[in-house]
């Protein structure tokens, strides 16, 4: 008898390992009424939009509005999406960042509230004090960065997209991307170089 434990694909019982579906796929079975589909698909996409959006406003109420009204754009979108267009991802983080340049055009600058963190009960009080600190440091040095600078700049090195990646969701060239982050870069450590030794950054 063949040795069914040799195919990797094959879990005890002989029953295949299902693959995750993708974004796409799960779209189109929320159009076909899966609610299922819409869960999972917001337990996937929700952070990503939340994080961005709490990284250009600096508000928590704020970013959870941005990224209810993103998944209500995206659920409209569902019967008309082409497979293949983009990803959804990519369409999700442009809409995310369009919603809140709106909402920054609509407001008067304010300030900034203290974006919660999950604790680490490990660190001690001090640490977690200069962790805060550090968060809410470069939270305040990004609200100082131009719209599309500050874009580049959350997607590039607090989201960890590509160049490429980011390109698409800009509308722009990678090129373009690489010049606002590099820019973006040189704004922040302009903006912190003060506040190097109050952070306990080192020196370098």
């Amino acid at each position: 008898m063949e040795d069914l434990t040799s195919y990797p694909d094959i879990e005890h019982g002989g029953t295949p390992a299902m693959p995750e579906p993708s974004d796409e796929e799960l779209l189109g079975r929320f159009s076909d009424g899966d609610a299922t589909a819409a869960r999972l698909l917001t337990g996937r996409l929700g952070p990503r939009s939340y994080s961005v959006a709490l990284r250009m406003l600096g508000n928590p109420a704020e970013a959870e509005d941005v990224t209810q009204e993103a998944m209500m754009r995206l659920w409209k979108m569902a019967p008309d999406w082409v497979p293949g267009q983009a990803q959804l991802s990519t369409w999700l983080y442009r809409v995310t960042l369009n919603l809140c340049v709106d909402l920054r055009r609509k407001k008067r600058p304010q300030a900034l509230d203290n974006v919660a963190e999950p604790e680490d009960e490990t660190a001690s009080v001090v640490d977690q004090m200069q962790e805060s600190a550090r968060k809410d440091a470069l939270q305040a040095a990004l609200e100082h960065l131009p719209d599309r600078q500050r874009q580049a700049v959350v997607l590039r090195h607090i989201e960890e997209l590509s160049n490429p990646e980011i390109a698409g969701i800009m509308d722009i060239s990678v090129e373009a991307v690489e010049s606002l982050t590099a820019r973006g870069k040189r704004s922040l450590t302009a903006i912190l170089a003060g506040r190097r030794d109050e952070l306990g950054y080192e020196h370098g």
